[in-house]
């Protein structure tokens, strides 16, 4: 069976690689991209099976992405995180699951909290409405 795809979309170059790393050694294959911009050119370029955003980046944000992803690509699942910004990070998870993540983190999570929200998300009913009611609460 071939590995699932997961494209870490994070604008701090040592979140990316952490969270690459964490998943790598998982077994997941990991792409990772900078910006909302560069994750859509990722997107187009091949298949992934999810995204995982922040939402606090320049130019093209994690809100902004995830509104253009599930527009263009709507069966990926999506993960937002965020540690929050000049508001709550609380505020931003809400933000992102009103506009299509599958699932929030809140910054600093566990290498295990990012392992089970990864595992619930794929392993969830692939409807839109299924896994959109399953709770996605930072403590996950």
């Amino acid at each position: 069976m071939t590995a699932r795809r997961i494209l870490v979309v994070d604008d701090e170059p040592e979140v990316r690689e952490i969270v690459s790393t964490i998943l790598r050694l998982a077994g997941y294959q990991i792409g990772g991209a900078e910006e909302g911009e560069e994750a859509l050119r990722h997107l187009a370029a091949q298949p992934f099976d999810m995204m995982i955003t922040d939402l606090l980046m320049p130019d093209k944000d994690g809100v902004e992405t995830i509104r253009d992803v599930r527009k263009r690509y709507p069966g990926i699942k999506i993960v937002a995180m965020s540690g929050g910004g000049h508001v709550a990070k609380e505020s931003y998870l809400k933000m992102a699951q009103l506009f299509g993540a599958d699932a929030v983190l809140a910054k600093p999570f566990t290498r295990e909290e990012l392992l089970r929200t990864v595992a619930a998300v794929l392993d969830a009913d692939s409807s839109r409405g299924a896994s959109a009611a399953t709770p996605a609460s930072p403590q996950l």
